[in-house]
């Protein structure tokens, strides 16, 4: 393994930090070894953490649960009272195009063949199955308006996100045209964006304070230009959940006289009202979101993974969530001192762990035969899928390598498993932390020791 020791030597590399491990699956040999139990900011490296303790303590087959209730009387086609709908925190409603419109079009159907026309109350949404707190430990405050920094809930819709598209005005100097979709965001945009000259340099920017729902838009775009699209985090998803609910209900043929209301907002909100739900709707199962999840990197379904683990144990927190890893993981063997964690999906820059914790549970899980394969089915594939598309092609590793992948300023990191040349399965576990070389060149050394790795022969 000399030749990861000259990949690392790099002048460019000199005043980053690295941390590397690299096991044998086959033998438990570690192959190679640089700063392994030394804590480093993962990324999204903590995805794995994450995923990996709640298909041990929820199992691959979890799935969440969405009721819709009437609180009073059905007769005569009216709904005398409220619909009102508890969540458990499903984070995949809505996520694909068209999924929330053909959903929300069979619940009203379902609604109607309940004998419901008209609801007289209002559509509440019930988030108490997790706490408060949307937002993850440590987040930084000038990544909220971003869609990866989504607070989580348990009722939530298009992974919390908005699209902000930013169209140049009629001529240079006028108002940039601003629209976001979905509707019903409850989002306030605050828009100071200006046309400028064709050909001229544009940028827009956004800023949104924590617990506030003005989405502050700044900048320019050029004239005759393409519009400029941003995605965004909502304030409240339960509100935004409710919004479109309701709304659809009144494009499929059901009058609602009441308004959409978060049942935090309400001073005496309605008691469970003891009676089966009008819909209950369940989502995928874990297997299936922990795909969006690790290929796509998705914050949002990292953190209610965590809060769901909280919630298992009786208190739906990120807090009990941590501590549940914390104690699954240490029956593997990560030692206490390899692992902090204060989030779930690794955005924390106060997230620290040891390349050797994250090798531990890549081991782990690849020798458990309940957790090996739907957890190898949701890694990013070199060169063919996830974050992993575009890296890697034409080498050995292509194909081959599954990686989670990690990325935030100054910030690299890549974990997972390889084949060697002559058939020896490998797990490795890459990190780079305060580095000040361009970020391409980093991701170009992580990868180099994977095809690296994939070409080895004993």
């Amino acid at each position: 393994m000399k030749d990861i020791d000259a990949i690392l030597a790099d002048p460019a590399l000199a005043h980053g930090y690295w941390g590397v491990v690299i096991r044998s699956l086959k033998s438990d040999d570690t192959l190679y070894s640089l700063n392994a139990r030394k804590l480093m900011m993962p990324a999204s490296n903590m995805k794995i953490v994450t995923l990996a303790a709640a298909a041990e303590r929820l199992g691959w087959n979890y799935t969440y649960d969405t009721w819709v209730f009437g609180t009073g009387p059905i007769a005569n086609g009216v709904l005398d009272g409220d619909l009102l709908i508890i969540g458990f925190g499903d984070p995949a409603i809505g996520t694909i195009d068209d999924v929330a419109d053909r959903l929300f079009a069979n619940w009203a159907e379902r609604l109607k063949s309940a004998g419901v026309r008209t609801i007289t109350g209002r559509v509440i949404g019930d988030d108490n199955a997790f706490d408060d707190a949307e937002l993850g430990f440590g987040w930084s405050w000038d990544d909220l308006p971003d869609d990866y920094a989504a607070g989580v809930s348990a009722l939530q819709f298009n992974e919390n996100m908005a699209r902000v598209t930013v169209a140049p005005g009629p001529a240079a100097g006028a108002s940039a045209a601003v629209s976001i979709a979905p509707a019903y965001t409850g989002l306030t945009i605050d828009g100071a964006i200006t046309t400028v000259a064709e050909g001229a340099a544009a940028s827009v920017s956004a800023r949104r304070l924590p617990g506030r729902s003005t989405l502050e838009l700044r900048g320019s775009v050029a004239l005759g230009g393409a519009p400029r699209v941003l995605t965004v985090s909502v304030d409240n998803p339960t509100l935004f959940f409710v919004s479109t609910l309701r709304a659809a209900l009144i494009a499929h043929g059901i009058e609602v006289r009441g308004p959409a209301v978060d049942v935090d907002e309400l001073p005496n909100p309605p008691a469970h009202p003891g009676t089966p739900p009008l819909i209950a709707y369940t989502s995928p199962r874990l297997s299936v979101l922990a795909t969006r999840l690790m290929k796509n990197s998705q914050n949002q379904y990292a953190e209610t993974f965590l809060k769901t683990m909280g919630a298992a144990t009786g208190t739906p927190t990120a807090a009990a969530g941590r501590a549940a890893v914390q104690t699954t993981l240490q029956a593997w063997g990560v030692q206490a001192a390899d692992l902090i964690q204060r989030d779930g999906s690794g955005l924390s820059r106060y997230d620290y762990v040891t390349p050797e914790a994250l090798a531990t549970i890549l081991v782990h899980v690849y020798r458990d035969d309940r957790l090996r394969g739907p957890f190898e089915a949701t890694l990013p594939i070199a060169g063919r899928d996830g974050s992993l598309a575009n890296r890697m092609k034409g080498t050995p590793a292509e194909g081959n390598a599954r990686a989670k992948t990690g990325s935030m300023s100054n910030v690299r990191g890549l974990s997972g498993y390889v084949t060697t040349a002559d058939g020896e399965p490998l797990v490795f576990s890459i990190i780079a932390n305060n580095f000040d070389a361009p970020p391409e060149t980093i991701t170009k050394t992580a990868d180099a020791i994977v095809v690296r790795l994939a070409q080895f022969r004993r």
